[in-house]
């Protein structure tokens, strides 16, 4: 068997990713037909379909699917390498993939980017915010390096680094009738009066279980499909909360009237940075975390 090509893995990942033969080609800046035919002889290299063709779709077949992430892994192992020739030696410079969760994003970032930028000029930065189960798939992967998240989540083969407690907090308008935030008693509260974002986002899971919420009549069966509609949805009163405290000087908060109010010690998420055990950069990665736990 030969083994494939570094150009061939490059041009099939470009597929996986637009679908498309031309499009991909584009990418690649090389024409259709020689991108067509590359991917044939990497199929024959591996003596395996990776690819179902019709006229109008392109497919990625099981096979092909197993082979992009071992391809991710291969070619970010090559960048690694041309970096040590180079003889990059200096810390948090290059290019660095992190993934975010959207209940820290819009809360820690605007802060932290721009010291991180002046710290660490020579750094690259690429942002992918999405949930988290998709963003600790994409690490795992390959198609991300490092990523920001909060715990605990059932995670697999990925050294994790805690940097901080994030407290709860009551979340509800200034003029609600619907509890007084001062004197927050969960029996109190009426039937479906907790708003939550719907299933899928760890802020929920992580609310029920910090906010010890075990009564499900109370906690609204439809959840919100975002933090802006969950913060809309209680500025228009139809129900409270629990936000963590870095949101409480977000921009999702001004020009509302929601309110943040204290909640108990223990009432809290652990916010850290995972990546995949064994990985060459875990050094620079706790680096990074020791960033991020003293700017944020």
């Amino acid at each position: 068997m030969r083994a494939p090509t570094l150009k061939q893995l490059q041009y099939f990942l470009a597929l996986t990713e637009t679908g498309h033969f031309g499009r991909a080609a584009e990418r690649c800046f090389v024409s259709q037909s020689a991108f067509s035919n590359a991917i044939q002889e990497l199929e024959t290299a591996l003596d395996a379909q990776l690819v179902d063709r019709t006229n109008r779709n392109v497919t990625i077949t099981a096979t092909g699917q197993e082979v992009a992430v071992q391809a991710r892994l291969v070619m970010h192992d090559v960048e690694e390498l041309v970096d040590i020739a180079r003889g990059r030696n200096e810390p948090l410079t290059g290019e660095l993939r992190l993934g975010v969760i959207p209940t820290i994003a819009p809360f820690m970032l605007p802060n932290v980017l721009p010291k991180l930028r002046r710290a660490y000029p020579e750094l690259r930065l690429l942002l992918v915010e999405d949930q988290t189960e998709r963003v600790y798939r994409r690490l795992m992967d390959g198609e991300l390096d490092v990523v920001l998240l909060a715990l605990p989540w059932q995670l697999q083969g990925v050294e994790e680094m805690p940097l901080f407690d994030d407290a709860f907090c009551l979340a509800c308008r200034d003029d609600t009738i619907r509890v007084d935030p001062q004197n927050y008693r969960f029996n109190r509260l009426e039937s479906e009066s907790i708003l939550l974002l719907e299933d899928g986002h760890c802020l929920r899971e992580h609310a029920l279980a910090a906010c010890r919420i075990r009564n499900t009549e109370k906690v609204r069966r439809f959840g919100a499909s975002s933090l802006l509609t969950l913060i809309e949805m209680v500025d228009a009163d139809l129900g409270i909360t629990f936000l963590p405290e870095m949101a409480r000087d977000s921009a999702l908060l001004r020009n509302t009237r929601v309110k943040l109010y204290p909640m108990g010690e223990n009432s809290f998420r652990k916010i850290g940075l995972i990546w995949r055990k064994g990985s060459r950069q875990s050094d620079e990665f706790r680096l990074l975390g020791e960033f991020l736990r003293a700017n944020r």
